[in-house]
C-alpha cells in the first residue's frame, strides 16, 4: 500500500510516499528555518504563507522521487493536529483536495503519533513499548500498547523540552533554533558548573521546564547586574549544566515509567531526539537497566512526512478514515 503523506504542522513543508508503513520511497522537506531565524522563532503567519507557496512543489517532488503517479497512490495522509492552526489548515485542505479529486481514502494522523512512528521506518520496532517524545512543541511519555492504542503516562505541564532549549539559548545569545548551539557549546562546558533545579511534579511522570529555563535567565541577569559579565566560558558551562539537567530529567522519568509499565523497550523520538548527549545518556541508562532502546535516524527526528506516512498505514488498517469534513486542530 502506497500512501502520499503531507506534514505542515509548524515550519516544515514535507511530503513523502511510504509503502506499507515501513518503506520510505521518498521524503521531501522544504525548511523555513533561515527565514524564521530573523525573528528568533517561528512566526505563524509567515509559516502558513510559506506552506502555501511550497506545498505543490514538495508533493510533486515526492511523487517524482518515488517514481509513482497520483493514480498509483492508494491513500492520502495528512497531519491534522496538533500544531499551528494556520499551518495545519494548509496541509489538511490540500490533502482533502487531492483525496477528493483522485477518489482516494483520506487518513488523518496525529503529529505526536507520527513522531512515535518514525521508529518503525528502521529497526523493526513493534508495539508494545514505551515512547519518549521530545520536540519543540511536545514532551510526553506514552505507553504504546498497539499501533493505534496509546496511553499517555506523563506530559509537560508548561514548556516542551525543545522550547526550553530554544529559550535558554536565546538568553545565552545563541541564534534560533537554539538546541544545536546549546549542544555544541556544551561539548566544551562543565556540566557541574551550575546547580540547576530539578522540578517536582504531582504526577512523577509529568515534566516542567519553565522554572529551569527561568533559572538560566536569572543566572545570566544576576551576573550582569553584579558586573561580573558573562563570557564565552561561562556560557559554555551554563549550556552544559542546562543540557545535562534536561537530559537527566527526561532519562530518569522515561526509565522509571518503563519500570512501572513493565515495558522492555524504550523508543525516543522528536526533534530533541537528535541531541547526541540525550542519546548517550538514555543508551547508558537503558543498558544499565536491561531495556532495549530505539531512536530514529537524524533525518526522521524533526518534522517530516515519512513518519506521518508510516503511522497512516496503521491508522488505515484500524479503520481511521476521514471525510471532507476533516478539520485542523491546534491542540489535542
Amino acid at each position: 500500500m502506497k500512501i502520499l503523506a503531507i506534514e505542515t504542522s509548524c515550519d516544515e513543508t514535507s511530503a513523502a510516499v511510504v509503502e506499507n508503513g515501513r518503506k520510505v520511497l521518498s521524503n521531501v522537506t522544504a525548511s523555513q528555518i533561515e527565514e524564521h531565524k530573523l525573528y528568533g522563532g517561528v512566526v505563524p503567519e509567515i509559516a502558513s504563507r510559506r506552506h502555501c507557496e511550497a506545498i505543490v512543489g514538495v508533493c510533486e517532488s515526492a511523487l517524482e522521487q518515488a517514481e509513482v503517479s497520483l493514480g498509483e497512490i492508494d491513500a492520502v495522509a495528512v497531519t491534522y493536529a496538533p500544531g499551528l492552526i494556520g499551518a495545519l489548515l494548509v496541509g489538511v485542505n490540500f490533502a482533502k483536495g487531492i483525496a477528493i479529486a483522485c477518489k482516494k481514502p483520506l487518513i488523518p494522523v496525529n503529529h505526536v503519533r507520527g513522531h512515535i512512528a518514525s521508529n518503525y521506518i528502521v529497526g523493526g520496532l513493534k508495539p508494545p513499548f514505551l515512547s519518549l517524545v521530545v520536540s519543540g512543541g511536545h514532551t510526553s511519555v506514552i505507553h504504546v500498547r498497539d499501533y493505534t492504542v496509546f496511553e499517555e503516562i506523563g506530559r509537560t505541564l508548561d514548556d516542551a523540552a525543545g522550547e526550553a532549549f530554544d529559550k535558554a539559548a536565546r538568553a545565552l545569545g545563541f541564534p534560533y533554533p537554539g538546541g544545536m548551539y546549546i549542544e555544541r557549546e556544551s561539548k566544551i562546558g562543565n556540566i557541574n558548573a551550575y546547580k540547576l533545579p530539578f522540578p517536582k511534579t504531582k504526577n512523577k511522570y509529568n515534566f516542567s521546564f519553565s522554572g529551569l529555563k527561568t533559572a538560566v535567565i536569572n543566572l545570566i541577569h544576576n551576573a550582569k547586574q553584579k558586573g561580573e559579565g558573562f563570557d564565552a566560558s561561562s556560557s559554555a558551562d551554563l549550556a552544559a549544566s542546562f543540557q545535562h539537567t534536561v537530559c537527566e530529567i527526561l532519562t530518569s522519568k522515561a526509565v522509571s515509567a518503563a519500570e512501572t509499565t513493565g515495558a522492555k523497550t524504550i523508543a525516543l523520538s522528536g526533534g530533541v531526539a537528535a541531541n547526541s548527549y540525550l542519546r548517550e545518556m538514555l543508551t547508558q541508562k537503558c543498558d544499565e537497566n536491561g531495556y532495549q532502546l530505539h531512536f530514529p535516524p537524524l533525518e526522521y527526528c524533526g518534522d517530516n512526512a515519512a513518519m506521518i506516512g508510516s503511522q497512516a498505514y496503521y491508522e488505515f488498517l484500524a479503520g481511521n478514515i476521514a471525510d471532507s469534513s476533516l478539520n485542523a486542530t491546534a491542540a489535542v
